[in-house]
């Protein structure tokens, strides 16, 4: 396959996927030039971390849910009880902070496990369970907090989303260990992508010429690159940023490479064909509705952290962030299709907009309807795609 070729493939191969990068490469331009390249100042790629960081968390399990065929709705008051609970193990009784965090977790469990009782063995549609959850963990929210915000957490409870990693290996005017984990992660996604080529190339698969492979993963490696080396000369390595990077390969790994990813496709895919295929419809719902009730518990641990407390309008409308993260990043509407990765690029497109329309001082109002729009025309990309491959057929 020539170069160009190749350049065609990877862009023609899959339009919604390809769209969305250059989509994200092209928002992150504009907003460079308009904010007089304060978007990409290191203090402020450190800020995009620390703000988005738990809507990329519920986004990763919102992606596997709308995979599946369905929607949650009650993942931001599930954030808010999460918090709740942390704040009032912390902070009011004075336990450890690692007790409240997972006290946390555990509630995110069984409130993942309540809501997939409900779809998966009742039968009920996830979107009025999830409606439900919205309203009953909102309320459970205020009755665990008594109507009042509970605050400060302890400072060892502030670093899981505000704290650093720095001068571990020191650096003059950059954080030399920021630079090496970027460092290995890069060689590690190299060498994962090599394997994949040529697993590819042993079963006759087509593949890009090998000298666009160099230059794609050359191109990865300097954006890579790059952002770590702003990060570094801002605070170093935020510690969330390596809890989100760690999810991110765990359930990357989760969806590709094992049975239970490839059965949440075939659901979301043609659910009376995974019946007959012997996929165990129910039991994977029921984990699926666990495991988002689990990453809420994660995203409101961090957001708890970040905020410095406890808030009973905490998370009001993180579900729909989380959606249209989702959404802009490649899922589709009717289930079978989407990527962790892309919804971790729709999220980011989200965050660098809201970002750097409050750096240009544009209304909030404004800001609504801007995402409002772009959520809308990627739900319309992503019919015009399956309209255009109907008609090919």
């Amino acid at each position: 396959m020539t170069a160009v070729a190749g350049l065609k493939d990877i862009f023609t191969r899959n339009l919604r996927t390809s769209g969305i990068y250059i989509a994200f490469v092209a928002i992150i331009g504009l907003f460079t030039i308009l904010t007089d390249g304060m978007l990409l100042s290191p203090g402020n790629i450190t800020n995009i971390v620390l703000q988005y960081s738990y809507i990329l968390i519920l986004a990763i399990g919102m992606v596997i849910v709308i995979i599946a065929g369905h929607i949650d709705l009650s993942v931001g008051s599930v954030v808010a009880l999460t918090g709740a609970v942390a704040a009032v193990v912390v902070i009011k009784n004075g336990s450890p902070w690692w007790l409240g965090v997972l006290a946390a977790l555990a509630v995110g469990l069984l409130v993942g496990a309540w809501q997939g009782f409900w779809v998966a063995f009742v039968g009920i549609p996830a979107f009025i369970v999830t409606l439900a959850g919205m309203l009953l963990f909102r309320g459970m929210t205020l009755q665990v907090l008594e109507n009042v915000s509970l605050s400060p957490f302890p400072a060892a409870y502030q670093k899981i989303a505000g704290g650093f990693l720095n001068g571990i290996l020191g650096g003059n005017g950059f954080d030399v260990f920021t630079l090496v984990i970027f460092a290995i992660a890069i060689a590690g996604y190299a060498f994962s992508q090599l394997r994949a080529r040529q697993a590819r190339i042993k079963y006759q698969q087509a593949v890009e010429s090998f000298p666009l492979f160099v230059l794609k993963l050359v191109l990865i490696a300097a954006v890579v690159m790059a952002f770590a080396y702003q990060l570094s000369r801002s605070r170093g390595l935020p510690i969330v940023l390596i809890i989100l990077g760690v999810l991110i390969l765990a359930y990357q790994i989760v969806t590709t490479k094992t049975v239970f990813g490839r059965h949440v496709y075939a659901i979301g895919g043609n659910l009376h064909a995974a019946e007959l295929s012997g996929v165990k419809v129910k039991k994977i719902n029921f984990w699926i509705f666990v495991n988002m009730g689990f990453l809420a518990a994660v995203a409101g641990v961090v957001y708890s952290s970040r905020s410095n407390g406890a808030q009973p309008q905490a998370g009001n409308m993180f579900e729909l962030d989380a959606i249209a993260a989702c959404f802009i990043g490649g899922a589709s509407t009717t289930g079978g299709v989407g990527r962790v990765t892309g919804a971790m690029v729709g999220g980011l497109i989200m965050g660098v907009m809201s970002n750097g329309m409050q750096l240009m001082g544009i209304d909030q109002s404004v800001q609504q309807m801007v995402k409002g729009l772009v959520l809308l025309l990627a739900v319309a990309f992503d019919i015009y795609n399956k309209r255009r491959a109907g008609a090919a057929r």
